[in-house]
């Protein structure tokens, strides 16, 4: 199979009115290789054919040069130029539909987008939500058996004096109970509430530059870590105020150094250092504060939902 021979001067006629090469030399070789205008005729009447631009191929060649001179005559330009007017306005058709079809996937794929972000952050809201409602029943848990330790207390101490069980009539006021649990040993939870609204604090004054509140809160946990890890090692227990590292991470932030201090960090004479002495260390309120920065930094809402 070869590409037909065909009049070569036809053929530059057809190329120079902007048919392309493949299709000039189909309408050549279909209408007989006889004429330019019998070329433009084949073109226009084969115009949505499929293969129109395909180089045709046959299985002999075939010379038919012609030695006539043919005239481009202005019918036949006209003809070209309507031709390649149908062509632009076809891919102009084609184009736009494909504009069509690509802003509808764009559109589609956003809105997946979005449902897929809502999705995320309601299952995250539900996931904190459970997380403060079963923090508050571990607390009610926590005050009912302080309660039934106190009355458990109570109940031996009788005994050991040697006095008769209280009337079942007689049982101590709600609010006296209430002072009693609240002094003893739910101190922790008062201190992890204060260290809580710290950081909301920090939080909400920072609250368009988050970047600059996640290293705040990695730089306290790295001070909290780092005493929990070596409670005996001073260096770890002691920050000079004066720092320009500490003042842009922690000390320039409001709450801060207030959530220092409740950790048990203490201003030295002259305000040079924050110090937490040695007989000081308390690893649980450590453990607290760690858990809190913990919270703060993995929970999104941390800050902006009301408690």
């Amino acid at each position: 199979m070869a590409v037909p021979q065909v009049n070569k001067k036809l053929l530059d006629e057809l190329e120079a009115m902007g048919f392309p090469r493949p299709r000039a030399t189909r309408a050549l070789h279909f209408s007989g290789n006889s004429s330019l205008e019998a070329a433009i005729e084949w073109v226009i009447d084969h115009e949505n054919d499929s293969d129109i631009d395909q180089m045709p191929l046959v299985a002999v060649d075939i010379n038919l040069d012609s030695p006539q001179l043919f005239d481009i005559t202005e019918q036949m330009k006209m003809k070209a130029q309507e031709l390649r007017n149908k062509e632009h306005k076809k891919k102009e058709v084609e184009e736009k539909k494909l504009e069509r079809q690509r802003e509808k996937e764009r559109i589609r794929a956003s809105k997946d987008l979005t449902e897929a972000k809502r999705i995320l952050e309601s299952n995250e809201k539900q996931r904190y939500l459970a997380l403060k409602k079963k923090e508050k029943e571990e607390e009610k848990r926590a005050r009912e058996k302080i309660v039934k330790k106190l009355e458990h207390d109570k109940v031996e101490r009788r005994s050991r004096l040697g006095l008769p069980p209280e009337s079942p009539s007689v049982k101590p006021s709600t609010h006296l109970l209430q002072e009693k649990t609240t002094s003893l040993p739910l101190k922790s939870v008062t201190n992890a509430e204060q260290m809580r609204e710290c950081l909301r604090s920090l939080k909400r004054n920072h609250q368009n530059d988050g970047a600059r509140v996640r290293r705040a809160f990695e730089t306290l946990l790295i001070y909290v870590g780092n005493i929990a890890k070596n409670p005996d090692e001073e260096k770890f227990r002691k920050i000079r105020l004066t720092n320009p590292l500490f003042q842009d991470r922690v000390g320039n932030l409001r709450g801060g150094m207030e959530f220092l201090e409740l950790c048990g960090f203490e201003r030295t004479e002259g305000d040079e250092f924050l110090y937490l002495p040695d007989d000081k260390v308390n690893m649980e309120l450590l453990n607290t504060a760690g858990s809190e920065l913990k919270s703060a930094m993995t929970n999104p809402f941390f800050g902006l939902l009301s408690v």
